[in-house]
């Protein structure tokens, strides 16, 4: 599937959205309290088939309020507990914890919507006094479509970013590519905190890094909250201005990202990356490797060689590829990370560490054998 996502425009009506994230967040806390509760008595997990008939008898009961929001978008956020239960029992994932009313993000739609050039329509329901029944109240949001999407509409999402403005994704069915003239080429990319990426041809990549160089201005908006009082109009308009900053870094990160990996996929007909402890990464440098995103850029590089047809991999975490020599093997087992150049005693072959590293990973996405010593 492939999501398109377009800017809603700033109206008075968008407080209606507020008031539906607000609500489903009241769901999310509830639900997520039961499941404790469930747990406590029982000693076993409740589960999205005894939670969504008992989400029926609280709309007819106690929780009426809840009603004018779509049942399908309700069912949602039950379903969101449960997968965050699943992955936690599995070990993917952390234990679900409850959400301010300003945390929870997205509502998700497969019913009850129609779109529109530049328009979506939502249909939420109302109490009707006079006839002391629901009716459906049809609103219509405006939205920038800058273009247009392909295939067949799945559902649509609206979510609601840090800084307070509203999106628009919608999903569709749309699998089409877009392949690229081959070229004959292949490349594998060394990954580093010096230089951000390293290639097997010898071209080296820079990292604008772009929070290093907002740091006096995230500077200036952090001591702008801090003097505010917690809670007042003042401190809220400071809060949504540190956040409109970070998706500016976020979105020059992103869109560099995007403008590298498209170059690669023009290139290259194969690209060959490795697999790195991010994790353990960021305990020892921290905000410098945030800063680089490289788990980003993989994600935006393999999306890319998906929709140009190209060919993408990416080796081990453990498979050798900074030590051996690309010329004769021989590993050198005396190389620290201050030695940026170094000179085989086997073969006499004097090597870039990065480059070097480049080219074992794209000997390893081609050669199995090599992945596994």
């Amino acid at each position: 599937m492939r999501t398109y996502k377009y800017k809603i425009h700033n109206h008075s009506k968008n407080k209606r959205l507020g008031n539906l994230l607000d609500d489903l967040a009241d769901v999310h806390n509830h639900f997520l309290r039961l499941e404790k509760r469930y747990y406590r008595i029982y000693g076993k997990y409740a589960g999205r088939y005894r939670m969504q008939p008992h989400l029926t008898k609280l709309l007819k009961t106690t929780k009426k309020h809840w009603s004018w929001i779509p049942r399908d978008t309700l069912d949602v956020a039950i379903i969101r507990i449960d997968t965050a239960y699943q992955r936690f029992f599995s070990g993917q994932g952390g234990i679900p914890k409850p959400k301010r009313k300003h945390r929870y993000r997205s509502a998700k739609f497969q019913t009850g919507y129609k779109l529109e050039n530049g328009r979506v329509r939502i249909s939420f329901k109302s109490w009707d006094e006079w006839t002391q029944s629901l009716k459906f109240n049809r609103i219509w949001f405006s939205f920038h479509q800058h273009r247009n999407w392909h295939g067949d509409v799945r559902y649509i999402q609206i979510l609601r970013d840090s800084s307070g403005e509203y999106w628009l994704y919608i999903v569709t069915d749309d699998t089409s590519t877009e392949p690229y003239q081959p070229t004959g080429e292949s490349v594998g990319i060394d990954f580093g905190l010096k230089t951000f990426l390293t290639l097997s041809t010898g071209e080296k990549i820079e990292s604008p890094e772009f929070l290093k160089q907002s740091l006096k201005q995230l500077r200036t908006l952090n001591k702008s909250v801090s003097r505010k009082i917690r809670g007042s109009n003042n401190w809220w308009r400071a809060i949504r201005q540190l956040a409109r900053h970070s998706i500016k870094v976020a979105n020059q990160r992103l869109d560099w990202q995007w403008k590298v990996a498209t170059d690669l996929c023009r290139r290259f007909d194969t690209i060959a990356t490795e697999t790195l402890n991010l994790d353990g990464m960021k305990r020892l440098w921290g905000r410098k490797v945030s800063d680089l995103a490289f788990y980003q850029f993989v994600q935006v590089l393999e999306y890319k060689c998906f929709k140009h047809n190209r060919e993408f991999h990416q080796v081990g975490q453990w498979t050798p590829t900074t030590k051996p020599c690309s010329d004769c093997g021989f590993k050198n087992g005396t190389l620290s990370l201050n030695d940026r150049q170094w000179t085989c005693s086997q073969c006499g072959s004097h090597h870039d560490r990065d480059i070097n590293a480049a080219i074992n990973i794209l000997r390893a996405a081609y050669d199995p054998v090599v992945e596994q010593i």
